[in-house]
């Protein structure tokens, strides 16, 4: 029960972080008019209208394509909750609460503007990384978390760690 709770609030401060920056970028500071913002030598602030997925994939400018998009979003969701509520382990309860805010993020913006609100956009040099948000930034995060938690914190059969064994 405990964790179910530890992945719920964490979901709800990766969500409540997501939407308040965007909102007051959107509203508040008034992104559109002043974009680009040159935080730092390397940080943009852009505003972008993602009709896609990551990296813009399945992008749709179809009427029902931002409906398909939230539909296939909030079934991904379920799932993830589902597999939250079964979660044994704190590592796997934060991954999970982190993926779940981040997807509920982005389908709020689906759901009211019809596209995901992107503004961070990292550069140097001759590279530009792709414009994304804070719901992407812990969603990244929570797979990250998830891949080296099975990795590292997994017991095996009998106790035995995954981590490989150095020779002597």
């Amino acid at each position: 029960m405990k964790l179910r709770l530890l992945g719920a609030a964490i979901a709800l401060v990766a969500l409540a972080i997501d939407q308040g920056s965007k909102l007051w970028l959107l509203n508040d500071y008034g992104l559109a008019a002043r974009q680009p913002v040159a935080v730092t030598s390397f940080f943009d602030l852009v505003l972008a209208w993602n009709r896609g997925i990551s990296y813009s994939l399945f992008t749709t400018d179809s009427a029902r394509g931002p409906w398909i998009l939230l539909a296939v979003t909030l079934a991904a969701t379920l799932l993830l909750i589902v597999w939250l509520w079964r979660v044994d382990q704190a590592v796997t309860a934060v991954a999970l609460g982190l993926l779940i805010g981040g997807a509920l993020g982005n389908a709020y913006d689906r759901f009211a503007y019809g596209a995901v609100v992107d503004f961070v956009h990292l550069h140097a040099g001759g590279f530009s990384w792709y414009i994304f948000n804070g719901a992407d930034v812990a969603i990244c995060i929570g797979v990250a978390v998830l891949l080296l938690g099975s990795w590292v914190a997994q017991p095996g059969p009998a106790g035995a760690s995954k981590m490989p064994e150095k020779n002597a």
